[in-house]
Formats: structure tokens, sequence, C-alpha cells
């Protein structure tokens, strides 16, 4: 089971550059503010693509922008062209879990 949690969230101007950067966890806010950055120019990217082939039409939801390992980074684009970029933390709950070995034992044991 995954669990998918945003640990930051980040409001970014038509001209490209954060306006607003909130993170959860504050020790690794240099962190998620370089990925916010690295993630921006997928951002350009994915719309001027869809601007290409759409034309003048928009999508909204620009989907999963920036993976890495521990967070993936999901888009977008308002009708002002303000775009909202999520940070959402992606872990396997059972590799967070720690392994207890006693319940199994039983099974052994009778």
């Amino acid at each position: 089971m995954n669990t998918n949690m945003a640990v930051c969230i980040a409001v970014i101007a038509k001209e490209n550059y954060p306006l607003y950067i909130r993170s959860v966890p504050t020790q690794n806010e240099l962190k998620f503010h370089y990925t916010v950055h690295t993630s921006l120019d997928v951002v350009e990217e994915k719309i001027s693509a869809v601007g290409k082939a759409l034309g003048d039409q928009r999508e909204l939801y620009l989907g999963l922008l920036y993976p890495t390992e521990d967070y993936k980074v999901y888009g977008c684009s308002g009708s002002c062209t303000t775009r909202l970029l999520t940070l959402c933390v992606t872990r396997s709950t059972i590799l967070e879990t720690p392994f207890n070995p006693r319940p199994s034992m039983g099974l052994f044991l009778e």
C-alpha cells in the first residue's frame, strides 16, 4: 500500500517564478525549493507542447512533472496562467514499518 502526502505547495507566476512556497517539514525546505525550481522547466515544456497541439485550449491538469526517489511533483495550470505545484512524498508503508518477526513465528512453532 502506498501513501501519498503533500509536503510542499508552490504557486508559480505567469513569468515562471515562485510566488509562494509552503512546506510542512521545515527541515527539508531547501530540498523542496530545489525540487520545485527544477520542475519549472518541465512545466514550461508541457505547456508549450499542449499549446501547440491544441491551439488556444489549455489543459488545466499537467500531471506528473518530476518524479524522484522520494517525491513526485504534480502540477496544474489556472485560467490566468498561474500554476500550482504539489510535491508529494511517496514511500511504501511496508518499508517504513519496522519488521517484527514475533507474530510470524507462531506459524512455524505449531
